[in-house]
């Protein structure tokens, strides 16, 4: 069997300690090692274990005594478990040091069932188009929620009843169970963990003490928001039972695919088609906005791709409701699938002037490529 720590170095404090230093030696281990705070953690239920035993011995006078003097062989057996802390599992602890959890932590270490509980949340979705989404708005929507029992004010009881302690648990919604050597809290079967039961139930609520409604709440959708965001509404959720606050009730946006914009964050992109001798003399053409529209000078030459950034004319970020993005247009150049008559005789005439003219690098281009294609391997080796 492995030899017991010593119980002052377990606590940390020397052995002329006072009984306040043990004390608050113990309530800080208590506090680091508590299992609500190292759920799942094996280890820190053992310390949280060894530092309630070194406790149990050390606050108690006669038993301190008794361990100073003969160690722990002088406080094996007499309290009816190692150590003699009489500990066989954390119900025990929090039984015997309940008001110690209770100063550390608000409450006590077991929470009474049947009290007021937190309702549960609720989700919904709403879909808007893009325009909406940019600018924001206020949505109504109608949901059916849990509210408060008009008919038995929550109490699940037929008026002129009232519930009563539940038999079984004395009141507690929780039953022991011995397995060997351990101890088992399960939910009281009878109350089903509320520590209470109802002869007569309510006519309305059949005993739940909630019933449904239907009503229309009012939700800020705020501009900039994207597709799948979700928008929280807090307290409008599920009523909690026995007179318990609010859930709350979660948004999930949908934003619809826009005809003209695309998006990236809060920057917008889209395409401006123009025609050929519009990029090539300079135009001023014609854009939307998310909202409206604007004008956007070409200079000459403008070629087919171009990417023009227009600063400050995408979307907020709903986060933080600041600068909103930019609109990136890309400029298109359309070119005509057929044309004919005078289209094409002009068409026609450019070429000409264009082969003599504007391209003049063109022919000094197809001599390379006739070069490329007519060289002699091995003499283009030696170059």
């Amino acid at each position: 069997m492995a030899s017991q720590r010593d119980y002052y170095e377990v606590l940390g404090v020397s052995k002329s300690a006072s009984a306040s230093e043990i004390k608050k030696a113990y309530k800080t281990l208590a506090r680091k090692y508590h299992p609500d705070r190292n759920q799942g953690d094996d280890e820190a239920t053992e310390k949280f274990k060894e530092a309630a035993e070194a406790y149990a011995i050390l606050s108690d006078e006669d038993k301190r005594a008794r361990y100073d003097r003969f160690g722990h062989a002088g406080v094996q057996g007499g309290a009816g478990g190692p150590g003699g802390a009489g500990f066989q599992d954390i119900n025990d602890i929090f039984a015997q040091f309940g008001g110690l959890f209770g100063d550390m932590f608000g409450g006590g270490g077991r929470r009474r069932q049947g009290g007021p509980a937190r309702g549960a949340d609720l989700k919904t979705s709403v879909t808007i188009d893009l325009v909406t989404a940019a600018k924001g708005y206020k949505a109504e929507l109608e949901i059916t929620r849990k509210c408060t029992c008009s008919h038995c004010k929550g109490s699940g009881a037929e008026p002129g009843t009232t519930p009563e302690i539940c038999d079984y648990c004395g009141g507690e919604g929780q039953v022991t169970q011995a397995q060997g050597f351990f101890r088992i809290q399960t939910p009281c079967p009878a109350c089903r963990g509320q520590g209470r039961v109802i002869r007569h139930k309510c006519n309305t609520c059949y005993g739940s003490g909630r019933e449904d409604e239907d009503v229309t709440v009012t939700v800020p959708i705020p501009a900039g928001i994207d597709n799948g965001m979700s928008v929280r509404q807090p307290g409008a959720g599920d009523a909690g039972p026995n007179g318990g606050p609010r859930g709350d009730l979660y948004v999930e946006v949908r934003v619809k695919e826009h005809a003209i914009f695309k998006r990236s964050g809060s920057h917008l992109y889209c395409r401006v088609p123009i025609t050929y001798t519009q990029a090539a003399l300079g135009t001023t053409v014609e854009i939307p906005l998310i909202e409206g529209k604007d004008t956007l000078d070409l200079p000459a030459g403008t070629q087919p791709g171009e990417t023009i950034r227009l600063r400050g004319k995408g979307l907020v970020d709903p986060r933080t409701g600041g600068n909103a993005g930019d609109l990136h247009v890309e400029i298109q150049v359309l070119v005509p699938r057929s044309v004919s008559g005078e289209h094409e005789e002009l068409l026609r005439k450019l070429a000409e002037l264009e082969q003599a003219e504007v391209h003049p690098h063109q022919k000094s281009w197809f001599e390379k490529l006739k070069d490329f294609f007519t060289s002699d391997p091995d003499e283009s080796g030696k170059k």
